[in-house]
């Protein structure tokens, strides 16, 4: 069973950076490619500049044209922003799917380091909501002289826990 599971990711992964069809010829604009990925066009000039993705090749007028590895790639990089994954992080990810030989042990690291970062933001942004409703709870609809959120603004000794920009 393990070796249909291992088969299985193999073949996204091979279907996502290195399927035949995705050797097709670029004919794609920058633009045709942001409106198909979602990604606007500077983050994709961005992603180039660093080589997260491969350099378009240009036409004789200058223009990028991407092919459909270009497009896959870069839906891979928009879904893992979206998880929160830095673009270093990205990078990793992306250099590790290419060898599908790999073992996906440190792909796992990457993504429970993630998992940690996400859950650290969870509790602060829960301390802030705490905060938030504490301070507005104080607030007793009298004049802004006596309001208790201008107060807790006013006097951080007022604040129950630690908080701050998450």
């Amino acid at each position: 069973m393990e070796t249909d599971s291992k088969s299985s990711s193999h073949m996204r992964i091979k279907r996502y950076f290195r399927g035949k069809d995705l050797m097709m010829s670029p004919t794609l604009t920058i633009g045709k490619l942001s409106a198909k990925t979602g990604v606007k066009v500077p983050t994709i000039r961005y992603y180039e500049s660093i080589g997260l993705i491969p350099e378009a090749p240009r036409t004789a007028s200058d223009r990028r044209l991407y092919g459909a590895e270009s497009e896959q790639v870069l839906g891979f990089i928009r879904h893992a922003r979206d998880l929160g994954f830095s673009i270093e992080a990205i990078r990793a990810l992306l250099d590790m799917a290419r060898d599908p030989t790999k073992s996906c042990e440190e792909v796992n690291a990457i993504a429970e380091r993630q998992l940690e970062d996400v859950e650290h933001r969870i509790r602060q942004l829960t301390a802030l909501r705490d905060e938030l409703q504490r301070m507005s709870d104080s607030c007793k609809g009298g004049s802004v002289g006596e309001c208790g959120v201008l107060e807790c603004l006013a006097d951080h000794g007022l604040c129950i826990g630690t908080h701050g920009a998450v």
